[in-house]
This record gives C-alpha cells, sequence and structure tokens, in this order.
C-alpha cells in the first residue's frame, strides 16, 4: 500500500509537461516497434512471394 501511495504521490508532484512528455515518449516508442514490426512482416511477404515465383517457374522460353 505504501508503494501505491509514494507512487501517486510522485505522480502528482510532476508537473503537466513532464507527464505528457513521458506519456509521448512510450507512444513514440510503440509507434516505432509498430513500424519495424511491419517493415518485417513485408519484407517477409515480399521474400515469401519470390521464393514461390522462383520455384513455381514461368511458362513462357527464356529469351536469348
Amino acid at each position: 500500500m505504501s508503494r501505491v501511495l509514494s507512487a501517486l504521490l510522485i505522480a502528482t508532484s510532476l508537473s503537466g509537461c513532464a507527464v505528457v512528455s513521458v506519456v509521448d515518449a512510450a507512444a513514440s516508442v510503440a509507434s516505432t516497434a509498430v513500424s519495424v514490426t511491419a517493415t518485417v512482416v513485408e519484407t517477409t511477404v515480399d521474400v515469401a512471394a519470390a521464393g514461390v515465383k522462383a520455384a513455381a517457374g514461368s511458362d513462357t522460353p527464356a529469351k536469348p
């Protein structure tokens, strides 16, 4: 109970700008993580599609 009270006391003593700054930083980190994850998934899909195309081959003859 004393930890909760201490945390509440510290949180209320922070200025509004500091709280906004901390929340903004957390949101920025979360946004970056989502962006990186999306890029990894997109790259994985591109590699898988290239593998399928290579495995499937082509019916057209190669041009000399």
